[in-house]
C-alpha cells in the first residue's frame, strides 16, 4: 500500500477508536437510545438525497439497518449509558469478528478451521478475564453493561452475515454491493425504532426535555458520530479495499480497540484494572491470530490462481 493509503487507513482506525469516548461525552445530556435515533438521522439526511440505492434487495438493507443500528449501535449506547467504559467498550466489541466466524458456521454452513479455533479461545479467555474482574466487584462496571456490550457484538456479527447476503444478490445481478450507499440507505432505517425505545425506556417528557436542553457537546457527539464514524469512516474505508486486496487493508482495523483505549484514557482519564488489560491483549491477540490466518489464506489463494493460470 502507498504511504496516502496506509494513512488513510490508520486515520480512519483512529476516528473508529476515538468514536467510543465522543459516544461517552454525548450520552452525557441525551437518552441512549435517543443518541442513537439521531446520530442515524444525521448519517441518512441529507446523504440519502445523493447517493443511490444499494443494488441488494431492500429486505437486505431494511435488516442491516435493524440489526447494526437498533442492534449494534442500541445495546452498545446503552451499555455504555449503564457505565460501560469508553475504553473496555472498544475492545469487547472487536469479539464480533468471532461472532461472525460462529454466525457463519451455524447459518452458512461454513467450517471453523483450527487458526480460527485457536483466535476464539484466547479472545474468549480474555472475555473471561474481564467478566471476572466484573463479577468480583473490582470495578463499577455493572454486569448488564458488560452484556450489553456482548449483545453489541452479537448484533455486529449478524450484521456481517446480512452484508455477506446482499453482497451474494447484488453479484447474482451482476453488480456489485456499495458499502457506503448500504450504510446510507440502512440508516434509514433505525431512527423510528430507536426513538419508540427512548420513549419507553424513559419517558415522552424526558425525551423532550433532552431533545430541547441538547448541548453543544451532544451536537458534537452527533455529527462526530454521523459524519466522521459513519460516513468518512465507510466511505474512506470502502475506498481502500477497493484498491487493495482485504488481507493488506483488515490488519489496520486491529489499531481500533488500540486507539479506543488510548483517547479514552487521554479525554476521559479511564483506567483499567490489571485483569482488564490481560483480558483486552487477549481478545487484540485473538484477533491478530485471526488477521494472520486470514492473510495466509488470501495469499495460498493468490498463489493457486498464479499456478492455474
Amino acid at each position: 500500500m502507498p504511504v496516502r493509503d496506509v494513512l488513510l487507513a490508520v486515520l480512519i482506525a483512529a476516528v473508529w477508536g476515538a468514536n467510543f469516548t465522543v459516544i461517552k461525552i454525548g450520552l452525557a445530556g441525551v437518552p441512549p437510545m435517543l443518541l442513537a435515533s439521531l446520530r442515524y438521522l444525521a448519517a441518512a439526511v441529507p446523504a440519502v438525497f445523493f447517493v443511490p440505492r444499494p443494488k441488494a434487495p431492500a429486505c437486505l438493507w431494511v435488516v442491516y439497518g435493524l440489526t447494526v443500528g437498533v442492534g449494534q449501535f442500541g445495546a452498545l449506547f446503552w451499555a455504555m449509558d449503564r457505565g460501560m467504559p469508553a475504553g473496555l467498550a472498544s475492545v469487547v466489541l472487536q469479539s464480533q469478528a468471532f461472532f461472525t466466524l460462529l454466525f457463519a458456521a451455524a447459518l452458512l454452513k461454513e467450517r471453523i478451521r483450527p487458526p480460527e479455533l485457536a483466535g476464539i479461545a484466547v479472545s474468549s479467555a480474555g472475555l473471561v478475564a474481564i467478566a471476572l474482574s466484573v463479577s468480583q466487584g473490582a470495578t463499577n462496571i455493572p454486569a448488564s453493561a458488560l452484556l450489553l456490550s456482548l449483545g453489541a457484538a452479537a448484533f455486529w456479527g449478524v450484521s456481517n452475515i446480512v452484508v455477506r447476503r446482499a453482497v451474494e444478490a447484488a453479484e447474482r445481478e451482476g453488480a456489485s454491493l456499495d458499502m457506503v450507499s448500504l450504510v446510507v440507505w440502512s440508516s434509514l432505517v433505525p431512527p423510528i425504532p430507536l426513538l419508540l425505545l427512548a420513549l419507553l425506556l424513559h419517558s415522552p417528557a424526558t425525551v423532550a426535555r433532552a431533545l430541547a436542553e441538547i448541548e453543544a457537546a451532544s451536537l458534537f457527539a452527533i455529527a462526530y458520530i454521523a459524519y466522521g464514524s459513519t460516513l468518512l469512516g465507510y466511505g474512506g474505508w470502502s475506498a481502500l479495499l477497493g484498491r487493495h486486496p482485504a488481507s493488506k487493508v483488515a490488519p489496520y482495523s486491529l489499531l481500533v480497540p488500540v486507539t479506543g483505549l488510548m483517547t479514552a484514557g487521554v479525554v476521559l482519564g479511564e483506567q483499567l484494572t490489571l485483569t482488564q488489560w490481560i483480558g483486552s491483549g487477549c481478545i487484540v491477540a485473538g484477533l491478530v491470530l485471526l488477521s494472520m490466518f486470514r492473510s495466509t489464506q488470501t495469499q495460498a489463494r493468490r498463489d493457486r490462481r498464479g499456478r492455474d493460470s
